[in-house]
């Protein structure tokens, strides 16, 4: 056999290889533990897609022409701003949930860089060691023992479950943009909110995009695990989801309905 026919074979052979191991992975994703709360994955999938289609023609675009345009001090700055709301609706969560001290340390943050920050465009409080304590609705229902249920994406908003689903409405409302009567105002503030979110994942979309085989079942897995490290506060029990989080049982489906038509 000659050198250039064996070269040929142990490619094929390598490159064999290589596609059997990516699809075993493939596989061995989407049987993983979210799979059991994504009932509806068929659904989900379309959802997904349709969420991706938008972003690349028109959420990425305006996204990274923004943060062309716009210095990184002041994207900076608008970040800040935004987070100096999340804090006042954390202090609240924080209280919801008992833990009060936490509470306090966010209503801390909130006035100082409220006063101090120029309404939160400066953090202050952060320079002065008062860390962050991000808490949301959807997490105090955890902590109050409603299980997540039934993985569901959203279209535009993308993942959530049945649990933060609940929860979505008022954690949605917790933005500057509350501050303002004026329809075009609000639209304006919420506008700048997404694009500047967006911005901010740029670069994390992009390693996404270059290590994932089967994207959706990554930002599935990524996302319930995430959500059970918050509600846990990062500790969170060895025990699989069904002993700890009873509700689950009870939020998802006994069985994966058919999914709606589209």
């Amino acid at each position: 056999m000659s050198a250039t026919r064996t070269a040929r074979v142990v490619l094929s052979v390598l490159i064999g290889a290589v596609l059997l191991a990516g699809c075993s992975t493939i596989r061995e994703a989407r049987s993983g533990p979210g799979q059991r709360l994504d009932p509806w994955e068929k659904w989900n999938r379309k959802v997904f897609t349709f969420n991706e289609d938008l972003d690349a023609a028109v959420l990425k675009p305006v996204a990274t022409a923004y943060s062309n345009a716009v210095p990184q001090p002041v994207r900076s700055g608008v970040d800040n701003f935004f987070a100096n709301i999340a804090d006042a609706w954390s202090a609240i969560n924080n209280f919801l949930q008992g833990k009060v001290a936490l509470g306090f340390q966010d209503m801390m943050r909130f006035g100082t860089n409220t006063v101090f920050g120029l309404f939160g465009v400066m953090d202050v409080a952060g320079e002065m060691g008062i860390d962050h304590h991000y808490e949301d609705f959807g997490q105090t229902l955890g902590t109050w023992g409603v299980g997540a249920g039934a993985y569901i994406v959203w279209p535009v908003l993308g993942p959530s479950t049945v649990r933060e689903s609940f929860a979505l409405p008022l954690d949605r409302s917790a933005t500057p943009a509350l501050l303002f009567r004026d329809g075009a105002a609000q639209w304006s503030i919420t506008g700048l909110q997404i694009v500047n979110t967006r911005a901010n994942l740029l670069g994390a979309s992009q390693v996404l995009n270059d290590i994932a085989l089967d994207k959706y079942t990554f930002v599935r897995d990524a996302y319930l695990q995430r959500r059970r490290s918050l509600v846990y506060d990062g500790d969170v029990p060895d025990t699989p989801d069904t002993a700890n989080e009873p509700a689950d049982a009870a939020l998802a489906p006994a069985s994966a309905p058919s999914a709606p038509a589209k």
